[in-house]
């Protein structure tokens, strides 16, 4: 039987033009006025404001006009090959039980975790992948290779996009429309407009978090979780969305930093390539620089710290001798100032205490400079 294609109708299209047009405008409108607002600080506050509103008034759109931009109903799904799992020149890459095992891992990131068919259906993926584990069948190992990156990279994409949702200020966000944000957030939540959004948004980035650990945790087992380290190492608009976010994600992602910075300290302990080995110390540093800000933040919780004391002692560990292991001064002068300053500037922060690692490091410099006198 034949399947309709993915287009949607004219009926969709209108509304959906009209918005576009009328962003068109706001965009062409916000130009001319940008020049003045570089030169009063007001006018940058209005227009602040004014962008505000303006995309608030367009995520209400579809509220008030669900029978206009609620195209779902218009589809009918035909999944595809290349839906799921990106070519790969492994042929069991691209396979049927591959792409089985990818469709799973992306219907785990929609059903909310409250659904009884949640477990179900992670119940199932993790099932597959212990299989294909246990076989220990190099095919069968590259499928779960390939399928939990894909699923890992999907699932932090969607984590740093519901992240911002909830009024995170990332690299790119400008602090006066952050702080706008959170005021305009703020103002709904205490009238009761957009509080559910805001819980739900809310979830769903807990949720996202607690599969991308799970994630890891499999990447892992399976022997495959360099890809992932470096992955979070590079997520730095994430671990600066982090530090502005909800005590109980901060939580999330603490675990999640916890998990990653012990993996990454034995990178490079048995690469016999130097090329791989000053690869893998960049991924270490970027480790540091993005994710010990966080640590220093969000090690608290909600009503009871996030690790135990002798997690919190293992960890420190980890983390002295990750920096032990960056070979040229400034890279650790450049990662112990970065903890000193949210160390000391967060009035409930007190882990993680790297002062041995920074007396070290002073000691170390000021001997090298009393060489070169």
């Amino acid at each position: 039987m034949g399947m309709m294609e993915n287009t949607p109708s004219s009926i969709s299209v209108a509304p959906l033009l009209l918005r576009n047009l009328a962003t068109s405008i706001f965009i062409y409108a916000d130009k001319s006025f940008l020049s003045l607002a570089r030169k009063y600080k007001l006018l940058e506050i209005i227009r602040c404001i004014l962008i505000t509103f303006f995309l608030f008034i367009l995520r209400l759109l579809p509220s008030f006009l669900p029978s206009f931009f609620n195209s779902n109903s218009l589809y009918i799904y035909a999944p595809k090959k290349d839906n799921y799992v990106s070519a790969s020149a492994s042929p069991s890459a691209d396979s049927g039980i591959a792409r089985a095992l990818s469709q799973l891992l992306s219907i785990l990131n929609d059903i909310p975790v409250n659904s009884r068919k949640y477990q179900v259906v992670r119940s199932l993926a993790e099932r597959l992948i212990d299989e294909n584990h246990k076989d220990n069948i190099q095919a069968l190992r590259e499928v779960n290779r390939t399928v939990l990156s894909v699923a890992f990279s999907r699932t932090l994409g969607q984590l740093e996009a519901a992240v911002l949702e909830l009024g995170g200020c990332g690299d790119g966000v400008v602090p006066v429309q952050c702080r706008l944000n959170r005021v305009l957030r703020a103002v709904l939540t205490r009238f009761g407009l957009g509080s559910d959004e805001v819980n739900r948004s809310g979830i769903s980035a807990e949720k996202l978090a607690a599969e991308l650990l799970w994630l890891a945790e499999k990447l892992a087992a399976c022997g495959y979780i360099d890809d992932a380290v470096g992955k979070w190492a590079s997520a730095s608009n994430l671990a600066c969305l982090a530090l502005s976010a909800e005590p109980r994600l901060q939580s999330s992602l603490v675990k999640i930093s916890a998990f990653f910075f012990k993996h990454a300290k034995d990178l490079s302990l048995e690469e016999p390539e130097e090329g791989k080995k000053e690869e893998q110390r960049k991924t270490k540093k970027k480790m540091l620089v993005s994710w010990l800000p966080l640590l220093c933040r969000g090690s608290n919780g909600v009503d009871v710290p996030v690790m135990s004391l002798n997690e919190r002692a293992e960890l420190e560990k980890v983390l002295e001798e990750t920096i032990d292991m960056l070979e040229q001064e400034d890279e650790q002068e450049q990662v112990l100032s970065l903890w000193l300053h949210h160390f000391t500037y967060c009035s409930s922060a007190d882990w993680p205490n790297l002062h041995a690692s920074y007396a070290r490091w002073y000691n170390a410099s000021r001997k090298q400079l009393l060489l070169l006198q």
